[in-house]
């Protein structure tokens, strides 16, 4: 790749200082501050944290279909101070993901965009490979091209994991026409991160314009909660039972409100098919689907747990986008948890998923 570091951008904002919270009570954290690297401990443990949240983009990639970051202004160069950030958070490895702007791209443009990206994002791992791992890129919009796409990052360029939007140019996740690429994610044993681009299809009736950002508050975790649905319903998820996804924002409302899935197989049975061969919120446990703890409380994720188990729920941040303060204290505070549910949460299940060694 010629670009070299330089083709990478972070997209950034100012965040606040992570505050120690109550973590002493559970084990907790060393002190910190920005000259130095917060180190998590649980109960005397040093604990590596993952966060499989982090956001990133590739001016490069973007310029071959003319796409213009909306953040341009908020664009680092610096890797340097990603990492401040992430010591200030307390936050050991960052799993680098790019959320999907190519869907509408032709096949030849969507090729050479991802070529770059993927390229882009193997390079600053490999500089850095004890902070950052990534999640690939797919042009999903041409199945078989992703397919191709995923089977190189995964035997060629070494990734562990592949980024998908919540749905793809209107289609949804559980089409079909996407079973080649879940195949292939399920042989290769790919964690795929699916991160919503948004619900488009309802702004035109304006019931998500006027205060509150509600195309993102609600529209963001309302896609995530229909993608989800359908890859249970549809009956993706029996289809490929090796199959592995960690949905962003702690999965949208799904986990807030799952039960009524069960009870529409039952109040409706005429309106399920064949598919799932399960009670639907029996997919939030069998260890297929995962979750970050964008959450926000101690008690929505001790919730999100009960619903799931902590086997499947990982850190995450959003960085940059300062939704959260700093998602180890929330781990840390959130009751009911053993020591080993914190470790896994903070760091053990995300590594063992994306491979990280040590």
């Amino acid at each position: 790749m010629s670009s070299g570091l330089s083709g990478i951008g972070f997209v950034g904002c100012e965040l606040r200082s992570a505050a120690p919270g109550d973590g002493e009570r559970t084990g907790g954290s060393t002190p910190h501050s920005h000259a130095r690297r917060r180190e998590v401990v649980v109960n005397g443990t040093r604990v590596r944290t993952v966060d499989v949240h982090a956001h990133c983009a590739v001016p490069e990639a973007m310029a071959v279909i003319d796409k213009h970051n909306p953040a341009a202004g908020l664009l680092m160069s610096d890797i340097e101070t990603r990492i401040t950030a992430m010591d200030t958070q307390g936050i050991d490895v960052s799993a680098l993901s790019i959320n999907p702007y190519w869907y509408h791209a032709e096949r030849d443009a969507a090729a050479e965009l991802i070529r770059i990206q993927n390229d882009a994002l193997v390079e600053i791992c490999a500089n850095t490979p004890d902070r950052f791992v990534a999640f690939a890129t797919a042009a999903l919009q041409h199945p078989d091209l992703a397919v191709e796409q995923v089977e190189h990052a995964a035997k060629t360029l070494g990734f562990k994991g592949v980024s998908v939007g919540g749905s793809v140019e209107g289609l949804e996740l559980a089409d079909p026409k996407f079973h080649p690429f879940w195949a292939k994610c399920e042989e290769l044993g790919m964690l795929v991160f699916m991160h919503p681009t948004g619900t488009t299809e309802l702004e035109p009736s304006g019931r998500l314009s006027g205060s509150g950002l509600l195309t993102n508050t609600i529209g963001n975790p309302l896609e995530t909660t229909i993608a989800l649905s359908h890859l249970i319903f549809e009956g993706t998820l029996d289809r490929f039972p090796g199959l592995k996804i960690c949905a962003a924002h702690g999965g949208g409302f799904l986990g807030s409100y799952a039960n009524r899935s069960d009870a529409v197989c039952r109040t409706f049975p005429e309106t399920v098919g064949p598919l799932p061969k399960k009670t639907p919120t029996s997919y939030l446990k069998d260890g297929q689907l995962f979750f970050d703890t964008i959450v926000f409380t101690p008690e929505a994720l001790r919730h999100l747990i009960a619903e799931t188990g902590p086997g499947q729920i990982m850190i995450g941040t959003d960085y940059p986008f300062p939704w959260t303060s700093t998602e180890v204290d929330l781990v840390l505070n959130t009751p009911d948890l053993s020591d080993d549910d914190r470790i896994a949460i903070l760091g053990g299940t995300a590594a063992r998923l994306l491979g990280i060694d040590g």
